[in-house]
């Protein structure tokens, strides 16, 4: 097993009304008003510190990733973060989840800005290629939730010949066309940098990681128990495609908080913990009940109580907990 340090590097001056006031942490809530780039300058030195002294405390890897247009993630460009970390670290993994691959015109900025990375790092990259959450691409970055994943798809294969391919080529896609692909500099990683796919609950990214043996890692925001029931259904796909059951198929995201006592451990991070689901997680059930919308028709027929259903359930449950007060 490896452990990777994880960072969404909110932003933390939310203000206490911030529910009653404002409609989500996503999207529109007024940056002008709300973020102060002074207590932003602090803000992103001192997630970088946490991500290099995890480096120093023994983590195998250090991640970041990408969202736009809110409170809950600072980072649109992980890059930018990962090649700063490249620098001030020298054995950890950087473990970039990812670029959301279809809001990239063309997708070879992806390909050569990951190689970089893998470079300048000395081969540490792990790439990571979300699809994206509907709120970045659809709503923030204008792309069609009709076309977006199969533009996905294109945009993945053309990184990955981009990678790989030893002479120049075209590439002739649906939504991609270039006469000349030939990316400088290569990733030093052979035959490529490792690829992980984050994600939720979705059978088509089961499917995209089994096909090209990619890593899945799914983002667990209600605890090991539900995250479990996704984890089955990922194996119960592993045996679909007739793929041997290897561990590092897949990773788990799981928030953990680490004290000498339950009560120690509510004491050191209730209050970080409240200030997540109650402001930096506000909307959450929405954003899932459009991803069970999306995955009704594909779920196999024995998941009437499965992943999807189960976190919009957990999701309602934690809003509902939230809107009254509850810890």
């Amino acid at each position: 097993m490896k452990f990777h340090w994880f960072h969404l590097m909110p932003y933390p001056y939310l203000p206490d009304d911030f529910k009653q006031k404002y409609r989500s942490v996503w999207v529109d809530p007024p940056a002008g008003e709300l973020y102060d780039p002074v207590k932003g300058h602090q803000v992103y030195n001192d997630y970088l510190d946490q991500l290099e002294y995890a480096e120093r405390c023994g983590f195998d890897g250090i991640c970041v990733n990408e969202h736009h247009q809110n409170g809950y993630g600072l980072m649109p460009s992980p890059n930018l973060m990962a090649a700063s970390l490249a620098r001030r670290t020298s054995k950890a993994k950087l473990v970039v989840l990812g670029n959301s691959v279809a809001l990239y015109d063309p997708p070879t900025r992806v390909a050569e800005e990951m190689a970089m990375l893998d470079v300048l790092s000395g081969g540490r990259l792990v790439a990571g290629f979300p699809v994206g959450t509907p709120m970045d691409t659809t709503y923030c970055y204008g792309q069609s939730p009709a076309t977006l994943r199969e533009k996905y798809r294109e945009g993945v294969e053309l990184i990955l010949r981009a990678w790989s391919e030893p002479d120049v080529f075209s590439f002739n896609g649906k939504y991609t066309q270039l006469r000349y692909v030939n990316i400088w500099p290569r990733p030093m990683q052979k035959p490529r940098p490792p690829v992980w796919v984050p994600g939720g609950a979705s059978v088509e990214t089961w499917d995209l990681c089994l096909e090209n043996d990619f890593l899945y890692a799914n983002l667990s925001y209600f605890g090991y128990q539900e995250g479990q029931k996704i984890m089955d259904g990922f194996w119960h796909a592993v045996d679909r495609h007739k793929l041997p059951h290897n561990p590092y198929r897949a990773g788990f995201l799981q928030f953990i908080a680490v004290a000498d006592s339950d009560a120690e451990a509510e004491r050191l991070y209730a209050e970080p913990a409240l200030y997540f689901y109650q402001r930096q997680g506000y909307r959450v059930s929405a954003i899932l009940r459009h991803h069970r919308q999306q995955d009704r028709h594909r779920l196999p027929p024995d998941a009437g109580s499965g992943p999807s259903q189960t976190l919009l359930r957990k999701g309602g449950q934690a809003e509902s907990r939230l809107r009254r007060g509850d810890q």
